[in-house]
This record gives C-alpha cells, sequence and structure tokens, in this order.
C-alpha cells in the first residue's frame, strides 16, 4: 500500500497508544514518518513501511477556509 500523506494529516492506528487515543498528526516525511500524539504529545517515528501495515485511516488536514491542504 502507497502511503498519501502530507504534513498536518492526521492519521487513525489500528491499536491506540497507552494514554487512550488512537489519533495522531504527521509531522515528518521521508524514509521514516514523524507522529505526535493528539492527546499527550508524544513524539515517535516510524518507518514508512511499518506504519503502512498500522494506519487504519487518514484525514487529510484541512485549512480554515475549508479547503484540503496540497500534499504537493
Amino acid at each position: 500500500m502507497a502511503l498519501d500523506l502530507g504534513i498536518g494529516d492526521l492519521v487513525r492506528m489500528r491499536k491506540p497508544h497507552p494514554c487512550g487515543e488512537s489519533v495522531w498528526q504527521v509531522t515528518r516525511l521521508g524514509a521514516d514518518i514523524g507522529l505526535v500524539c493528539q492527546k499527550c504529545r508524544h513524539y515517535i517515528l516510524l518507518p514508512r513501511a511499518y506504519l503502512g501495515r498500522r494506519i487504519k485511516e487518514v484525514i487529510p488536514a484541512v485549512r480554515p477556509d475549508g479547503e484540503e491542504l496540497s500534499n504537493d
């Protein structure tokens, strides 16, 4: 599965973080993807292949005017 992620996108993971939250925000793209937990603000780096198997849903980032942010 090819990941179509952008900075600011939210991802819902299959299993929750120990704090109970399963939604993370993408903060870094590359071979490793940087994620921040939306409840406790814990920061992690996961390899792209590892993350691809654990994502349940991708929620695209939205600007204040209601349009989706460009992933270019």
